[in-house]
């Protein structure tokens, strides 16, 4: 697992993500509209839309709020015409950072992220400077608590997951590539184990080992990326060891 992704796991336990309750709302409805924009309105044939409404759910989100985002994604009511865009850049220690944006206004959306860039120890590239260096995957957890691991390698290889990573304390990770998603997750369903989390996401290729000074600059350049009303997902490709973590957390 990525450093990236275990300071993910940890701040999700601690309830630290999002803490802006306006903010939070916010990023969900623009998922859901540009889910149901991109695939239409019904969740049972869009698997993004699903996967964006019972995030939304999960975080207490209004039902009606729910209602009126997808109705704006497939045009039935106005409002802002949102677009998916990804920038890409370096962080301390030339981590390869990928930025996932919804935004009606790209030319204010760039000089943000820009300006988040510079101020904490990083720089935008290229499209395509960086993006290289990921995959798309699709990830799905198990609590640890659920079952055991050859219990669910048995359930989710036959269903198409590639791998089932056993790092995190609390929790199994389940790889897939994006088109074998929905049967894996479904085969999951039905063996009737618990599903932490399910989303799509880009994972290295290859990582980049940070000291504690770059790793508390990394960490703080995430922060700032991911308060940005626009920015949906960040990806970075950064590894650091336990130690490091604590100490540049503090």
């Amino acid at each position: 697992m990525s450093g990236h992704s275990k300071w993910h796991n940890i701040r999700l336990r601690k309830g630290a993500q999002d803490a802006k309750r306006g903010n939070l709302f916010t990023k969900l409805a623009k998922e859901i509209i540009m889910a149901a924009k991109s695939g239409g309105g019904n969740p049972d044939s869009n698997l993004r839309l699903r996967l964006a409404i019972q995030k939304a759910r999960e975080q207490s989100m209004p039902q009606d709020n729910i209602k009126r985002s997808i109705q704006r994604g497939t045009g039935e009511i106005e409002g802002a015409a949102f677009e998916d865009v990804t920038y890409e850049g370096y962080g301390p220690g030339g981590v390869a950072v990928l930025v996932d944006v919804a935004t009606d206004n790209k030319n204010r959306t760039v000089a943000n992220i820009r300006n988040i860039f510079s101020k904490n120890g990083g720089r935008m590239g290229e499209s395509g400077s960086v993006s290289y260096r990921f995959r798309p995957v699709g990830i799905i957890t198990v609590p640890k608590s659920a079952t055991d691991e050859d219990t669910l390698l048995g359930v989710v290889l036959d269903a198409g997951a590639e791998d089932v990573r056993s790092e995190d304390e609390e929790v199994y990770e389940i790889v897939c590539q994006p088109e074998d998603f929905g049967a894996v997750r479904q085969a999951i369903e039905e063996a009737k184990l618990t599903i932490g989390s399910a989303e799509y996401t880009m994972e290295p290729t290859d990582t980049v080992q940070l000291d504690v000074k770059d790793a508390a600059q990394m960490l703080r350049l995430i922060e700032r990326l991911e308060e940005d009303d626009d920015v949906q997902n960040v990806h970075a490709n950064f590894e650091m060891t336990d130690e490091v973590m604590e100490a540049a957390s503090r």
